[in-house]
């Protein structure tokens, strides 16, 4: 698989989004519990997800949901650094998702990040939402070197980036994978970045308009030849296919 950014090429850049809330810290507050590798409590019960990153998930007893290969490994590698201490609260983006979790990036009394520090030991990957995009690029890069260094998750199958023919059953998982856009098209308003020869049974990433607006500078149809990686859930519809929301999904790579 490759593994370098081209961040200039074809117009295409991952850029932090401007916001005035993106700067706002909250806290200190102790953190007294840790659920797995992306959540803890908090010392007053706010349950904190730690926004940008999706670790191996704990069945924590949930009904068909099986524990994830070394979700107890990140769970005890976010314990070690964050259990027990003050943190401070940093908001970039939305607040809240539906379960009235925090969406925060943590600092520790050093200024330790706890994000960037899960990405650089191998304990997550990088997962983004539209609305909370702050520090992305930053993310990825630290996630990138993890995966060549092949440290934590990145030592197992069970995480490695997937190529566009390795799709067939992972309908409902969340991935990273790679290839070579074929071709690109709108049709009545959508943006398809095709991987295969046939647009029915290969692997499509797929942008509503109005999604769009996000990718301003920026041009989709422009990949068209180029090698990308883009990260999301697989759906199915005409065969594999990821919906990209925000440009942080699609990095354009070095051919």
């Amino acid at each position: 698989m490759l593994a370098g950014l081209a961040l200039g090429a074809a117009g295409f850049l991952l850029q932090e989004p401007r916001t005035a809330k993106a700067q706002e810290t909250k806290g200190p507050w102790r953190v007294t519990d840790v659920v797995d590798g992306d959540t803890l409590t908090l010392e007053d019960g706010r349950e904190v997800r730690l926004v940008g990153l999706m670790a191996p998930k704990l069945s924590l007893g949930r009904a068909r949901v099986a524990t994830e290969p070394l979700a107890e490994e990140s769970k005890a590698a976010l314990a070690a650094m964050a259990l027990g201490q003050p943190v401070s609260l940093w908001f970039g983006g939305a607040r809240e998702d539906r379960y009235g979790r925090h969406l925060a990036h943590l600092h520790l009394p050093s200024d330790q990040w706890v994000q960037g520090e899960m990405l650089r030991h191998g304990w997550a990957r990088v997962y983004s939402f539209a609305d909370n995009r702050a520090r992305v690029a930053e993310m990825l890069a630290l996630e990138a070197a993890a995966r060549a260094a092949r440290r934590g998750i990145w030592r197992l199958n069970a995480y490695r980036v997937l190529g566009v023919d390795d799709l067939a059953d992972r309908a409902g998982t969340y991935q990273i994978v790679e290839g070579k856009v074929q071709a690109a098209d709108e049709v009545r308003g959508r943006t398809y970045l095709n991987f295969g020869a046939d647009w029915r049974r290969d692997f499509t990433v797929s942008i509503a308009a109005a999604d769009r607006r996000r990718f301003a500078g920026q041009a989709p149809l422009a990949l068209a030849g180029k090698t990308v990686r883009v990260r999301g859930w697989v759906g199915s519809r005409n065969g594999p296919e990821i919906v990209v929301t925000h440009p942080e999904q699609i990095e354009l790579l070095e051919s």
